[in-house]
């Protein structure tokens, strides 16, 4: 019979049970933004004080909206560069077979390629960012 119910019992845990617990005192300054950062990490305070405190050089927080936000706005960049360098193609092109190609358009396009490049790359980067942080 005892060994019907240590069958029935929840297994044991494998990793080591958090048993210490650690008290610290802020300022309400410092609390409200300890609240910040747990409203906008999405994160218990209990979590965002033993990530920071013992993983604080090798993991981060990620503040997703942000990163969104930050996305958001380059992809709409981008969009408006490659709609500028679209027109100014078609614009080239209609000029071409009329046998007359104005010089500064040829400039404008290789201004407007060469800021679409440049955004092309600062997202290469955001997009490594996100891939490592997330790895860890």
């Amino acid at each position: 019979m005892a060994d019907q119910r240590k069958l029935a019992e929840r297994p044991k845990l494998e990793r080591e049970k958090r048993t210490r617990k650690i008290d610290a005192r802020f300022t309400q300054t410092e609390y409200d933004l300890v609240l910040t950062m747990e409203r906008t990490l999405g994160v218990s305070k209990t979590e965002l004080v033993r990530v920071r405190l013992l993983n604080g050089s090798e993991r981060m927080l990620l503040n997703t909206r942000e990163l969104i936000s930050q996305m958001d706005a380059l992809g709409a960049e981008m969009a408006r560069v490659g709609n500028n360098i679209n027109q100014l193609a078609r614009h080239a092109n209609i000029m071409k077979l009329q046998g007359q190609v104005p010089y500064y358009v040829a400039e404008k396009f290789n201004q407007l390629f060469e800021q679409y490049l440049d955004l092309q790359q600062r997202l290469e980067i955001v997009f490594r960012k996100v891939i490592r942080l997330a790895g860890r």
